[in-house]
């Protein structure tokens, strides 16, 4: 694998514009039922002069050389052909070279997208701002455009407007300024360290039967990652004799696991004990909601610290500020992957009611493998949740959180402590161009390995913001 170079942040730009959070009802109510969302913001700016994605607003994927013709692409930082430099030309017009071939530029063929030298035949093209920060890629002369195909992600081509035919300029690097003081910072804007399958220590009880049991993805027990500064729990539940309970996989064969009950007050506990503090609770989630609902009820304290986004306006106007949820003592968020469609079709209560979030409703995650446990790692970055959810997605009223997966299939240690090395340079240039924001959870296996460690590169990104407005 070739590595972008890595550096302490991105590099910044002098121009800085305020991100307008007008309501957008319409919006929210499409991205709430997972519809892809145009970023929003104040119009595109001119056409950029230093390198850029093409990711399509529709599916987010990216545009790339492949072998000659331009294929739509999971975004993977420099390794796959998908950076591009606008140039002027004359008559208005731009050519995009592309960063990995000296003289090749995006061109097209018929209804073809290609890659040829540039200053052939149809390598010019006019870029033109359309809405949301996005832009039309169109042929000189003609009412042909660069466009993605609804019925095949995978295809670049050049065919009539419409959604497909809007593309995001990307920055390969971003600009930044400094995060805001801790009085006005937002929820969005922090990024914080993530243990993947918490419960899965070895230390709270057991999680899973022969042989996965042999592969902890933690070796510290909750309390412990707590205070070592971990404010992000992925826990799998299962239900057992009417209760919810974590294992990995399932609870077949697994001697007492530990009740997510019990997982739930350790958290609870803490937060009493240390006001200010927020953490959050992600839940892939096998249990029935009355299961759900039930375990939640036996923790005491929980709905004393429990945040609940969807009675607090977040849809409309934002996420608050850290320190308003610090003055009311609201601490805790808990997301599960379950959707509310699922829920309904089953004729269950919705987990919403009893304060349990729908996360396709309010956050984008990545695709949660990098590969095996040993060996090569892919460091592309796209939607768990497929092109009808891509990470880009975003609205003008609150911008979903970004749960950043930094993990393998199964946890070796070495393996591990090499990944979790990498980090920040995943985060910069491979999945924070791919979901065009700032991870706010960085989700990792055996969080105390690794130099820097992932504590440290949290700290990083929590120094600065995105500039708006790219």
């Amino acid at each position: 694998m070739t590595l972008s170079r890595p550096h302490p942040r991105p590099r910044s730009r002098p121009r800085a514009h305020a991100r307008a959070r007008a309501r957008a009802l319409g919006a929210v109510a499409a991205l709430a039922l997972g519809a892809p969302v145009a970023l929003s913001g104040p119009a595109a700016a001119a056409v950029p002069t230093y390198s850029v994605y093409l990711q399509n607003s529709v599916t987010g994927l990216n545009a790339a050389d492949s072998g000659g013709t331009v294929a739509a692409h999971n975004p993977k930082g420099n390794e796959d052909h998908q950076q591009w430099t606008p140039v002027a030309v004359g008559g208005g017009g731009h050519q995009l070279r592309n960063a990995d071939g000296s003289g090749i530029c995006l061109g097209r063929s018929g209804t073809s997208a290609v890659t040829t030298t540039c200053g052939a035949d149809g390598t010019t093209w006019t870029i033109t701002e359309a809405a949301n920060s996005t832009y039309t890629i169109g042929v000189p002369g003609a009412s042909q455009y660069l466009t993605g195909a609804s019925a095949d992600s995978s295809l670049v081509q050049i065919g009539s407007s419409g959604d497909q035919a809007r593309w995001y300029l990307t920055p390969v690097t971003y600009a930044t300024s400094a995060m805001p003081s801790t009085d006005t910072r937002t929820l969005d804007q922090v990024s914080f360290l993530t243990s993947h399958n918490a419960y899965a220590n070895g230390v709270d009880g057991n999680f899973a039967s022969f042989p996965v049991s042999l592969f902890p993805n933690q070796s510290r027990g909750v309390s412990r990652q707590l205070t070592d500064g971990v404010r992000g729990f992925m826990l799998d539940t299962y239900t057992v004799s009417g209760q919810a309970m974590l294992c990995h996989n399932s609870c077949d064969g697994v001697g007492s696991p530990v009740p997510l009950a019990t997982g739930l007050q350790r958290v609870v506990d803490f937060l009493k004990a240390n006001p200010g503090l927020v953490v959050t609770v992600f839940l892939e989630d096998y249990t029935s909601s009355d299961v759900l609902k039930s375990s939640l009820a036996s923790v005491s304290g929980l709905s004393d610290v429990l945040y609940r986004p969807d009675q607090e306006g977040v849809a409309t106007s934002g996420w608050p500020t850290m320190a308003d949820l610090a003055a009311r003592g609201k601490q805790l968020l808990i997301f599960s992957d379950r959707t509310r469609a699922s829920d309904v079709s089953a004729g269950q209560t919705t987990r919403n009611t009893f304060g349990v979030m729908y996360q396709r409703e309010w956050t984008v995650e990545n695709y949660w493998s990098m590969g095996g446990g040993l060996g090569g790692s892919d460091w592309s970055c796209y939607s768990r949740w497929g092109t009808s959810r891509p990470l880009t997605a975003d609205s003008s009223a609150f911008h979903p959180l970004f749960v950043m997966n930094h993990f393998r299939d199964y946890t070796i240690s070495g393996t591990a402590e090499t990944d979790n090395a990498k980090l920040l340079n995943r985060a910069q240039n491979f999945c924070t161009p791919a979901a065009r924001k700032k991870p706010n959870y960085l989700a990792v296996d055996r969080y105390e390995l690794g130099s820097p460690s992932p504590l440290t590169t949290v700290g990083n990104l929590n120094t600065y913001v995105l500039t708006a407005g790219q």
